[in-house]
């Protein structure tokens, strides 16, 4: 009989040295790159500091870089948003640590939490909002590392979805 049940281990699995892989000192794929930005969400003291509230402008800050990627730290008083954009050639990860987001796409409305994350791909376009009453702070991890950010003349509820940038 040769079914999976008759799959026996004989000794410690571990002890397989081509099973061990040393780990990556960057983040290669999308699941290692949302877990980098939800390692920084959890550690307050490096993100929280850092934080400023602009009225006239969103803030943001390069927090992190690393081989083809960039982490930026950004903040929403009520009322700011991004306009209606894309992300040329970068994928990237949004994670709201703090307030609410309302992310405007063709495909409809999503109100993001702290917690939140959202994974997107080149030329996802979006629009991304604070329409509460308190400000917001979002992580956002960009790879490669971002070199534009195309603006949209419609609004993204009718034309497409997702993520803030450091460009204004």
């Amino acid at each position: 009989m040769n079914s999976d049940s008759d799959l026996q281990i004989a000794g410690d699995i571990l002890e397989v040295p081509h099973l061990l892989q040393p780990p990556r000192e960057h983040p290669a794929t999308v699941a290692e790159f949302a877990g980098l930005a939800r390692s920084i969400a959890a550690d307050r003291s490096r993100w929280e500091p850092l934080v400023r509230y602009d009225a006239t402008t969103r803030w943001y800050h390069r927090l992190h870089t690393g081989p083809g990627y960039e982490v930026w730290l950004l903040s929403w008083v009520p009322g700011q948003g991004s306009g209606p954009h894309d992300h040329g050639p970068s994928s990237g990860v949004l994670t709201v640590l703090d307030g609410t987001l309302t992310e405007h796409t063709r495909r409809g409305t999503r109100v993001l939490r702290p917690g939140a994350q959202h994974v997107f791909v080149p030329g996802y376009a979006h629009e991304v909002v604070n329409d509460s009453l308190e400000p917001a702070v979002s992580l956002h991890v960009y790879f490669p590392g971002l070199t534009e950010m195309p603006m949209h003349a419609a609004r993204c509820a009718a034309s497409a979805p997702h993520d803030a940038v450091p460009a204004a």
